[in-house]
């Protein structure tokens, strides 16, 4: 017998957040998670020198060295939405592959300071027919442009999605999810 009160079973996304180096991941995947969130950040060491170029990252000292992974609920809807955040040295695009199995969607995080360090997460979910949005990641004392700018300047299609987004602040990262969630619903049959 089948209760009348029980929940409908939640609906689930797994999605990743990708971009270079010191983009703002973890901040993004910190500030909206309902749980505290799993992350991987070590402190960056003398033996990175060389290795990670932190130009342009002003005074970063911890970086992913996995993952981070964190959860949000929209209701009513009862859409649950995992977040895997990548790490962003190159050294470490290995794991990619790994975190991309299941995933229906990713927001690929760019800074106007350094746009050419997304480059590589843009081609990875093109390359593999994954549905993605860009979300400029507003750094205070970053270049503003229009996402249309920006566009031009990524090589990207028309029907990717970019948006302006601050990965600190909780509403602007759940509204990046909202629109994420609504092109991959968009782009998939019914």
């Amino acid at each position: 017998m089948v209760s009348n009160n029980s929940e409908a079973f939640p609906t689930a996304f797994k999605f990743l957040i990708a971009g270079g180096f010191g983009v703002g991941k973890t901040t993004f995947v910190r500030s909206v998670s309902e749980i505290e969130p799993l992350t991987t950040e070590e402190t960056l060491t003398i033996a990175s020198v060389g290795t990670d170029d932190l130009a342009g990252v002003g005074d970063k000292t911890t970086t992913t060295v996995a993952m981070d992974f964190g959860r949000i609920t929209f209701n009513p809807q009862n859409l649950v939405l995992f977040l895997f955040g990548t790490p962003g040295q190159e050294r470490f695009w290995f794991m990619w592959d790994d975190l991309v199995r299941g995933a229906l969607g990713a927001i690929v995080l760019a800074d106007t300071r350094r746009l050419e360090d997304c480059f590589a997460a843009v081609e990875f979910f093109e390359r593999r027919g994954i549905d993605f949005l860009v979300a400029v990641n507003e750094f205070d004392g970053g270049f503003r442009y229009q996402p249309e700018e920006v566009r031009e300047a990524l090589d990207i299609k028309r029907h990717v999605p970019i948006m302006m987004c601050d990965a600190r602040d909780k509403r602007s990262a759940a509204s990046m999810l909202i629109h994420l969630t609504e092109h991959v619903l968009a782009t998939r049959p019914a």
